[in-house]
């Protein structure tokens, strides 16, 4: 009938990248990364393994160690969308999500996003914020989407929330929820430079920062057909049954109050096939599975007042329990190449 809107046609979904596409991609990504943060290769590289299992990243450490850094200069090397939220404890929902607002002249609601509406989101010094504000980002985080006055808008893809906060100890730090936490897929502590990285910047840091240098490497298509190629990469049954034996013992754990909830079981899955693209596989590994588990485990558990008391600690009690997992001669080899979803 005429009149009517013409309904929009889904965007075709992204191809997958090849070997040497993706690899390149990737190096220069991390290569633009570590110009800016000195000696923290590895924490580059987890994060970059978080944006391409489609996850949220949590950087916790004390002031002064370059965790917004971190952040930015990742938003930096991707030509996208990005926005900044700060934290602070006057802070509304709505502020982060959106408000709607009555337009006199139409005589109707009109939405105004929030600083959420945006393909990556840094979000500074989260914990100085109020639970209520915190949880602003619960719906966004999981569904990619945010409901506002009963109407629901879809987040822009690929989407990823970079937060960052101070330890709980620090003076005006609210402690982030379980369902929060739980929400993001890794957690990342700086740690402070070593020797040589200190001297470094300061040499280099002196003048001008070394972030206004960064520019783009990749496009927001060119990431999304990187969070393609990782979905394309083979977990075998006996990686499947590893990852939730592993969740399980959490769970079982005498030292843990909290364990390992399924949604991050799922994410260190994913978290692993992100490894293993950028190692330059197509199959996942148990030693995948490895590298990320404390990554993406520890922040989720909850040690019990015993374990605590004695020194344990979230990263201890995993590492603890990776070491009894079997690995089985099936598990450490390399599938067959007549699977039929090898790339």
């Amino acid at each position: 009938m005429a009149g009517l809107p013409v309904p929009r046609r889904p965007a075709p979904p992204p191809a997958a990248l090849t070997a040497e596409e993706f690899r390149s991609a990737s190096e220069r990504i991390l290569t633009a990364i570590n110009t800016v943060i000195d000696g923290k290769a590895e924490a580059a590289r987890l994060a970059l393994t978080v944006l391409l299992a489609q996850g949220h990243l949590l950087l916790e450490d004390v002031p002064g160690v370059g965790k917004t850094l971190l952040a930015k200069t990742l938003a930096r090397t991707i030509d996208c969308s990005v926005s900044r939220i700060q934290f602070t404890p006057d802070l509304l929902p709505s502020d982060v999500t959106g408000v709607s607002i009555y337009n006199q002249a139409s005589r109707s609601f009109e939405f105004r996003p929030g600083a959420v509406f945006a393909n990556i989101v840094i979000g500074d010094e989260i914990n100085r914020a109020s639970a209520k504000t915190q949880s602003a980002l619960l719906e966004c985080m999981e569904e990619h989407q945010v409901t506002v006055d009963g109407t629901s808008y879809k987040l822009d893809e690929p989407f990823m929330v970079v937060a960052t906060q101070n330890p709980i100890e620090m003076e005006g730090t609210y402690p982030l929820p379980e369902a929060q936490r739980d929400r993001f897929m890794a957690r990342i502590s700086m740690g402070y430079p070593d020797k040589d990285a200190e001297m470094e910047m300061l040499e280099t840091h002196q003048a001008t920062s070394p972030l206004t240098r960064v520019t783009a490497v990749v496009t927001a298509g060119e990431v999304a057909s990187m969070i393609a190629t990782v979905r394309q990469v083979y977990v075998s049954q006996s990686i499947k049954e590893y990852t939730v034996s592993l969740g399980r013992a959490t769970r079982d754990s005498g030292m843990l109050r909290l364990g390992a909830s399924p949604r991050s079981m799922l994410q260190l899955l994913r978290a692993a096939k992100a490894t293993a693209a950028l190692e330059g596989r197509d199959f996942v590994l148990p030693d995948d599975v490895v590298s990320v588990a404390e990554a993406v485990l520890a922040h989720r558990i909850i040690l019990d007042r015993k374990a605590a008391g004695s020194g344990e600690t979230a990263q201890s009690v995993i590492r603890a329990i990776l070491a009894k997992l079997p690995v089985s001669p099936e598990m450490a080899a390399a599938p067959a190449a007549t699977l039929p979803n090898r790339r």
